[in-house]
């Protein structure tokens, strides 16, 4: 019986994507990548080691960009994007996985040159701590200091004041919407 190269060699290469996918998603671990796309303020994707693949920015909710092309999203969501993809853009950084979420994305801390841009993000008030439960070895306390200090200096998002709504209020708001129109 003779065994088709080209599909052994496909079959090898993705066994080895998946491996590297798990390990960098297993707590602790950490690996370089190059982020190739910025999505919205609290999801990237990344290349390298013969992968591509997305990673949730661990422990933030960013505010939520819009589903639709013409339509501007939740309040703060285009400078959340745009001041990610300015950190990261185009640059090889660390990932450190704690995990994947329910999409299949990588839950994961991303550093570049010892900073951790998950808390720049929040610090520049373009992103509030993830309010459910954290990932196991995950620490946010760093995270719930710097969202306090950006909301008292009412940087980004919080300078909404009163009309400020969560990005985990917004989805619900945005789902309920959807579905009255149907």
């Amino acid at each position: 019986m003779k065994v088709d190269t080209g599909k052994k060699q496909r079959a090898v290469l993705l066994l080895v994507s998946f491996i590297l996918v798990v390990l960098i998603a297993a707590p602790g671990h950490a690996g370089q990548f190059k982020v190739t796309r910025v999505y919205d303020g609290d999801t990237v994707k990344v290349e390298g080691h013969d992968v591509e693949t997305k990673v949730r920015l661990v422990g933030i909710d960013a505010p939520e960009a819009s589903r639709k092309k013409r339509e501007p999203g939740q309040p703060f969501s285009q400078q959340a994007t745009k001041h990610l993809a300015r950190l990261v853009l185009n640059k090889v950084v660390d990932v450190k996985g704690y995990g994947i979420d329910r999409y299949g994305r990588i839950l994961g801390v991303i550093s570049l040159e010892g900073k951790n841009i998950n808390l720049e993000v929040v610090r520049a008030g373009l992103a509030e701590v993830y309010r459910g439960k954290p990932p196991y070895g995950f620490d946010s306390s760093p995270f719930q200091q710097a969202e306090e200090e950006a909301r008292q200096a009412m940087r980004g998002m919080w300078a909404q004041g009163g009309k400020y709504v969560s990005p985990r209020e917004w989805r619900k708001l945005e789902t309920r919407e959807m579905d009255e129109r149907q």
